[in-house]
C-alpha cells in the first residue's frame, strides 16, 4: 500500500541522504535517489541524459527509476523511505522551465505515496558540491521551493525536517512514521 512509502525531498545538499542512511541504521528500508546514480551511469558510458546536457532525457530516466523504485518498495513490508519520488521529477522539470509531459502527470496520479512528505529545507551551512552535485546555492534553494510547490500542487502535506543534527532528524522522522 502506498501509505507505507514515505518521500524525503528537498534541494540538493540538504541532508536527505545522510538522514536516510541514519534511518537505515534503525532498520527502515529505503530506495536510493535516481539522480546521482543516473549521472554516474551516464558519465561512465558517455551518455547525454545529464542535467547539464539534456535535462528532458535526464528527467525521463529519473521517471523510469522512480517507477521501478515505487513498484519495488510496494512489495516490501512496513514503512519504506524514498529518496525522492515521482513528484520530484515533475518538480525538476518545473524548476528547469521545461514542459511536463502528460505521462508524468499520469504517473504521479497512479503511483501515490504517503500523503505526508518530509521536506529537507534549504540549509546553506551544510550544502556542498561534488562531481554529481554541481548546483550552486541559489539553485539548491530554488530546487527546494520547486519541490515544496510541486508536492503541494499534487495534494501532499509537507512535514518540514528540523535543521538539526542527523540523529535528531532521524528521531523526528521516526516519531512521524
Amino acid at each position: 500500500m502506498s501509505d507505507r512509502l514515505h518521500i524525503i525531498t528537498g534541494g540538493p545538499g540538504s541532508g536527505k541522504t545522510s538522514l536516510i542512511e541514519a534511518l537505515a541504521g534503525h532498520g527502515i528500508p529505503h530506495m536510493p535517489e535516481a539522480g546521482r546514480a543516473i549521472i554516474q551511469a551516464q558519465v561512465k558510458i558517455g551518455g547525454t541524459a545529464l542535467p547539464w546536457a539534456d535535462r528532458a532525457a535526464f528527467a525521463e530516466l529519473m521517471l523510469l527509476w522512480e517507477l521501478r523504485s515505487h513498484a519495488e518498495a510496494a512489495e516490501m513490508s512496513g514503512p519504506v523511505l524514498m529518496d525522492r519520488g515521482i513528484p520530484d521529477v515533475i518538480g525538476y522539470l518545473t524548476l528547469c522551465d521545461l514542459p511536463v509531459p502528460d505521462h508524468m502527470h499520469r504517473a504521479a496520479r497512479l503511483h501515490r505515496y504517503n500523503r505526508r512528505v518530509f521536506l529537507a529545507p534549504f540549509w546553506p551551512e551544510i550544502f556542498t558540491q561534488d562531481a554529481e552535485r554541481k548546483q550552486d546555492l541559489a539553485e539548491a534553494e530554488a530546487t527546494c521551493e520547486a519541490m515544496r510547490a510541486t508536492m503541494l500542487r499534487l495534494d501532499y502535506d509537507i512535514v518540514e525536517l528540523p535543521r538539526a543534527p542527523v540523529a535528531d532528524r532521524a528521531r523526528f522522522v521516526l516519531d512521524h512514521l
